[in-house]
């Protein structure tokens, strides 16, 4: 069997197409023992799509992949089978280390004849610490909150529970390589917790596609970035998370000036040509009286100016590609303190009630409840606050009644000095074509924050955008001048807002 350090999953001009659409093209990498690599990049940049030809689900159109060692992989979704079980999963699991108990225990019997059976049985059983096998699958269960349960079928599980049962397996199985795409999903914090352990200690290489930025800080040290760059080719960065945002913004940087300087200089080619042509057709031209053998002669040698500035603008070339724009942020006129918002007594049946006394957490207290069933809050330009609370509490039905799309049952909700609204919802369904989550959520908001409101409502603006976008984003959020609500279980968010007041949604029914 081979050995751990010599595990390997290589790609070499590894270019894949769909339809008319190149996805990759022209991709190197290698996930070797002890890699911890990012594959990071914009929806529908072809992350996924890159994960499934290193594992051998998808064979590319061009370009070679070559693997050594045993692989693990967990897909976003996993298919539920007529008939499979959560004891399926597990069974393929340590199929490995049961055959290897099984060679180790024939070998045993020859041991005297074929004593190198037996060290090579030994050696194979021990390197996939195979008499533990069954164990660290149900450590890895219990951790990640999933079905414990041999018989229960897949079908009857959740996408969640399905996911949680099929990351188990892979994280027990002692692979040599690791490829999980998004596997924070459907997690809670201590199933976080575990599986950030689990990948820092892991023996073998890791490559994880994610845009849990809390993790890309955790366990991440290179970083190959999909998103689009001056020559067309995808990017490799080390220096973990920091040094991967610090080198991308530099680059980024300087592809916008050069990019800059050549239009510029196209303009300026254009500018000359059609000056000469001004020339041409009046300039040139003597004052009224002169001999027409004066125009004559100064006639050729405008037309050849006006050739040359041709020449100069056809052989002149904008070489690089547009970059991408950054996150559009117009200017507000919001000012601080002005009165924006007072929500009074509100509930919502069966969606937003509390057992007990909201609290605001953390900062400058914002105004208290005016009971103890339902929920207050005033909000002025420049006010900031963050709600927390576990799923099903009420946080996105609170947002959207502060925002104005749900009408509460009890209560009011007023708009103070002539104040607009931006509210960005958890889940912004589209019908635009061949546009990804994440290209659907920049541009719902960016549409918001070009309208430029006093309010911005914010339900889990985290989802579907990428890591470096929401870095641009929260940067952002720190010097706005409109009041900002913001409801996310993002753990890198939460960090990076610590200092924000909290509003803590309980739920629960009077």
């Amino acid at each position: 069997m081979l050995d751990k350090t010599h595990s390997h999953v290589r790609a070499e001009a590894v270019r894949v197409v769909r339809g008319d659409r190149v996805v990759l093209d022209g991709v190197d990498v290698t996930v070797s023992a002890r890699s911890r690599l990012a594959v990071v990049g914009q929806n529908g940049s072809g992350k996924t799509t890159l994960l499934n030809v290193l594992a051998g689900l998808t064979e590319p159109d061009q370009g070679t992949v070559h693997r050594a060692g045993t692989i693990g992989v967990a897909e976003q979704a996993l298919a539920a089978d007529d008939g499979e079980t959560v004891g399926t999963l597990v069974a393929a699991a340590i199929r490995p280390s049961l055959r290897a108990l099984d060679d180790l225990d024939a070998a045993l019997l020859t041991i005297e004849s074929e004593p190198e059976a037996y060290e090579q049985a030994l050696d194979t059983a021990t390197r996939l610490d195979a008499w533990d096998a069954e164990r660290r699958v149900d450590v890895a269960l219990e951790a990640l909150d999933a079905c414990t349960d041999r018989e229960r079928r897949l079908d009857t599980l959740s996408v969640g529970q399905r996911y949680r049962v099929r990351l188990a397996c892979v994280l027990g199985a002692h692979h040599d390589i690791l490829l999980l795409d998004e596997p924070t999903n459907h997690l809670d914090a201590a199933g976080l917790t575990f599986l950030t352990e689990r990948l820092r200690q892991h023996p073998g290489g890791v490559l994880v596609v994610t845009h849990d930025r809390a993790l890309l800080r955790d366990v991440a040290v290179e970083f190959l970035d999909l998103d689009p760059t001056p020559n067309g080719r995808p990017r490799l960065y080390a220096g973990g998370y920091t040094g991967w945002q610090d080198a991308r913004r530099r680059e980024r940087e300087q592809w916008q000036q050069e990019y800059d300087l050549q239009v510029a200089e196209h303009q300026r080619l254009a500018g000359a040509v059609e000056e000469a042509r001004g020339r041409l057709s009046t300039s040139w031209r003597p004052d009224k009286g002169t001999g027409r053998h004066k125009r004559q002669s100064r006639a050729p040698g405008i037309v050849q100016a006006v050739k040359r500035r041709q020449e100069a603008l056809a052989a002149h070339r904008i070489t690089l590609p547009k970059p991408p724009r950054p996150l559009r942020w117009p200017p507000s006129n919001t000012r601080p303190g002005v009165p924006l918002l007072d929500a009074h007594d509100v509930t919502v049946a069966d969606r937003l009630t509390a057992p007990a006394p909201s609290r605001v957490d953390g900062g400058d207290p914002l105004p208290a409840r005016s009971g103890d069933q339902a929920y207050a809050l005033r909000l002025a330009g420049g006010d900031r606050l963050l709600v927390t609370g576990p799923n099903g509490a009420g946080k996105s039905t609170l947002l959207a009644v502060l925002a104005g799309a749900l009408r509460p049952t009890t209560g009011t909700v007023r708009r103070l000095s002539g104040a607009t609204v931006g509210y960005l919802a958890q889940e912004v369904f589209t019908t635009a074509a061949r546009m990804s989550p994440g290209q659907h959520r920049r541009q719902h908001l960016e549409a918001m924050l070009a309208e430029q409101p006093d309010v911005l409502i914010l339900d889990e603006p985290t989802n579907h955008l990428s890591a470096g976008l929401v870095d641009d984003l929260t940067a952002a959020l720190a010097t706005a001048p409109a009041a900002v609500v913001i409801a996310t279980h993002d753990r890198q968010m939460l960090t990076d807002l610590s200092g924000w007041p909290r509003l803590v949604v309980e739920g629960g029914r009077p």
